[in-house]
């Protein structure tokens, strides 16, 4: 059996400092907003390169309080992708915003520049672009637009840690940004978790403060805000996986470049690296018109495989009043075609081999 993502040798290779840490924690019984969650916020920024980080309950909740803190509010557009998780659209709902997608990339499977200004409206005040399955989004591009119109920069880089354009770290670009420490990301926690990135004194103090009930002093609350606090324990483990995070997304790169060699030459679409940035493979995802084919032949081999995703954004029922008549085709046809198999620090090239002829097998 091969899954999407091998947890448990990871776990394995950092047992020990995880283990003593989280001992640690609860010796101390110091559980919110403690010691190890402020070192993991510096740490962090330093690694991104950004003057502030804040540590929040899930990525959800990064990109939410992001949107507040950036002013965002009931009846203002937000332009985004319609091929990527949920989560990003939900953020822009939740402050009374209105996600306006627009199609992407055939190739990147990322946001379109050309879209986004095609989109642009009166009521536009932002632009939200996905660092989609670890490749950076053409950030040149949407940062001109956004500053030519005045439109606050929101990345979403819940699959992007580690990414690079020209040396300058996904999340760092943008007014602010939002990170996911969801399990299976390329810096992942032992549950939720999350982060919120920004290079502004003002809208960091505002994240710190909406994330603790809207409260800067114990008891004494200025604004209504929420609970959203990265807790102690995840935040021992995100420190301990943070010192290798490059290590993790270069074998992952590895991964990648020995699935795209092997099966160069197969009637399907293996991943494109545009060289506008360092892609870090969150997902290793290809185009092919026998999905199906192929992952029942994966499934028969108890090897992992999965679509991400399905269904885009403008034709799920959650936004399906607002998109009726919206019509997407590169979007709908990636959606169509796309599938997903494993990928992590620990496949070996033995088991990539093996997960390659058996997709050979189906031509």
């Amino acid at each position: 059996m091969i899954p999407m993502v091998n947890l448990k040798a990871q776990y394995a290779e950092i047992k020990d400092e995880i283990e003593a840490g989280i001992a640690q924690t609860i010796e101390n019984c110091s559980f919110i907003l403690g010691p190890n969650m402020q070192a993991f916020e510096r740490e962090a920024a330093d690694y991104l390169g950004v003057k502030h980080a804040i540590g929040v309950a899930s990525g959800t909740d990064a990109l939410h309080l992001a949107l507040i803190a950036q002013g965002i509010g009931a009846g203002d557009e937000v332009i985004t992708t319609p091929f990527t998780f949920i989560a990003t659209a939900e953020a822009i709902k939740y402050v009374g915003a209105i996600p306006v997608f627009v199609d992407i990339d055939p190739r990147t499977f990322n946001i379109c520049p050309k879209a986004i200004e095609a989109a642009i409206t009166s009521k536009t005040k932002a632009v939200m672009p996905v660092h989609l399955f670890g490749q950076p989004a053409d950030m040149t591009g949407i940062s001109a637009i956004c500053e030519a119109h005045n439109l606050k920069l929101i990345e979403d880089c819940c699959q992007s840690f580690g990414a690079t354009i020209n040396g300058k770290q996904t999340g760092a670009m943008g007014h602010a940004s939002g990170f996911s420490f969801f399990p299976s990301k390329n810096l992942g926690a032992f549950g939720d978790g999350g982060l919120t990135a920004t290079n502004c004194d003002e809208t960091a103090a505002k994240i710190r403060q909406l994330r603790n009930h809207g409260s800067d002093v114990r008891y004494y609350h200025d604004v209504i805000g929420y609970n959203s606090r990265l807790d102690e324990i995840q935040a021992v483990v995100l420190r301990a996986k943070l010192k290798h995070i490059d290590k993790y997304n270069q074998e992952r790169r590895r991964v990648a470049h020995l699935y795209s060699e092997l099966l160069a030459g197969l009637p399907l679409e293996t991943p494109l690296e545009d060289q506008l940035g360092q892609h870090v493979y969150h997902q290793y995802t290809l185009l092919c018109d026998r999905r199906d084919d192929v992952m029942k032949a994966l499934q028969d081999k108890q090897i992992g495989c999965a679509v991400y995703y399905p269904v885009p954004l403008h034709q799920q029922n959650a936004f399906k009043e607002e998109c009726a008549g919206v019509v997407l085709p590169v979007t709908e046809s990636v959606a169509a075609r796309c599938f997903s198999l494993p990928i992590c620090p620990y496949l070996t090239n033995e088991e990539i081999h093996e997960i390659c002829d058996v997709i050979k097998s189906v031509f």
